[in-house]
């Protein structure tokens, strides 16, 4: 069997434009799904979704969706390097991109939680914290762009089901 990117892509739209609920929920899910899912924290995204989307009362399938879309293996090395890069910024530690990219590599090769915690333990504190600064810095635009335009789009969407039920 071919595996078809394009498929793919319209199962995720499918399954995110028939999210039922309200809007608003739906929207947190999508924010924090968006924000966990742009951080370089991949072995504790399930987790924190987890964790978090309840406590907002956002929408957990919202949630799951989005991280998926924004932390793939298309977005992983992009979005580990740039955030080094301004967490090496914005903070006064100096990591190199070499030791980032080893303890990466390790956790792409999915070899279990206790190995990849092992591998992001190995970086130390200062590599942690100037990861997660540069994560932070780059997912929380990200998440809030998530949330309104998501809103946006279901309100809207709900209005025309609206509408389309009046005339029927």
């Amino acid at each position: 069997m071919k595996f078809k990117p394009g498929r793919l892509i319209r199962y995720y739209y499918l399954r995110f434009i028939r999210l039922k609920g309200d809007p608003r929920a739906i929207a947190r899910g999508a924010a924090v799904g968006t924000f966990f899912g742009a951080t370089p924290t991949i072995p504790f995204h399930t987790v924190t979704l987890l964790i978090v989307t309840p406590l907002i009362r956002g929408n957990i399938v919202a949630a799951f969706l989005m991280s998926v879309v924004t932390c793939n293996p298309l977005t992983y090395l992009p979005q580990y390097y740039f955030a080094w890069f301004i967490g090496s910024k914005l903070t006064p530690y100096d990591l190199s991109w070499s030791h980032i990219s080893a303890v990466t590599d390790v956790i792409l090769s999915h070899p279990g939680f206790n190995q990849s915690l092992h591998a992001i333990s190995s970086l130390g504190l200062d590599a942690v914290i100037v990861m997660l600064t540069g994560g932070v810095v780059i997912a929380t635009p990200l998440a809030i762009i998530a949330y309104f335009a998501t809103l946006r789009f279901f309100v809207t969407l709900q209005k025309k089901n609206a509408a389309r039920h009046i005339l029927n």
